[in-house]
């Protein structure tokens, strides 16, 4: 069976986040970028299903600027088999990058799509959904158990009121969690065999999609600092403040 999982290059996790000056967006210069830690987890399932022997083939794939290689060349490193680019410089929001991952679907044509839950820079928590809408495959959210059995892939997921399992026929499409497994480390060995693995590249019009974005952002702002707190000296006045200041009551 292939996998196809996809990966996105986003700001580390450990950096403290700005705003430009201009409020138009983020500030990426000179910050340090890394794989978003929900699609790690995703590629790391891929590795251990093949370990099991039920995996012959895992195929990372992400969409944006040249230097999505890097991250590319990452997860070949814990495991992946190949990777593909699809390359643009546009501002790439989650139906465009489904309409991309379809695409290469088709091409590919794989057993099982791996993708993380979200990413940790826009939280949109899309993708994955609108992949299985668009390629009408079953899916599975939020995932933190996967089993391949007879042909089907048997997944628990986490909901609200707990824990849900469900049975899918393959091809599928499962968003990882934060407890489905914890990513191994990286070992030199494997990122110098990861830098002659076969990386393609293609454009999004190589693929007949368009990317342009449906969304306009108008203005990104810090959130307001937090005021001071004040001791009370009773219950009585807390309750009033709450009511009456805080409205929260």
């Amino acid at each position: 069976m292939k996998v196809l999982v996809a990966v996105k290059r986003v700001v580390d996790y450990n950096v403290k986040v700005r705003v430009k000056s201009d409020n138009t967006g983020v500030d990426i210069a000179n910050v340090k970028m890394s794989m978003n830690p929900f699609d790690e987890i995703a590629i790391e399932e891929a590795v251990r299903l093949k370990e099991k022997g039920l995996v012959t083939e895992i195929i990372a794939v992400s969409c944006g600027v040249s230097q999505c290689q890097e991250t590319l060349r990452t997860a070949m490193a814990i495991g992946a088999d190949r990777a593909i680019l699809v390359e643009t410089t546009e501002e790439l929001q989650p139906l465009a990058v489904a309409k991309l991952l379809k695409a290469l679907l088709d091409k590919e044509q794989p057993g099982l799509i791996l993708l993380g839950k979200q990413a940790i820079d826009d939280d949109c928590n899309q993708t994955g959904q609108m992949l299985a809408a668009l390629a009408d495959l079953p899916q599975a959210t939020f995932a933190s158990k996967v089993e391949v059995v007879d042909g089907k892939v048997s997944v628990t997921r986490e909901v609200d009121g707990g824990l849900e399992t469900l049975l899918l026929s393959l091809p599928a499409v499962i968003t990882a969690d934060l407890r489905l497994n914890e990513p191994r480390y990286v070992t030199l060995p494997n990122i110098m065999k990861a830098k002659k693995k076969q990386l393609e590249i293609f454009k999004p019009e190589d693929l007949g999609v368009d990317v342009s974005p449906r969304i306009k952002t108008l203005r990104v702002s810090e959130p307001p600092k937090r005021s001071a707190g004040i001791k009370v000296p009773d219950v009585a006045t807390l309750v009033d403040k709450l009511k009456n200041e805080a409205k929260v009551i």
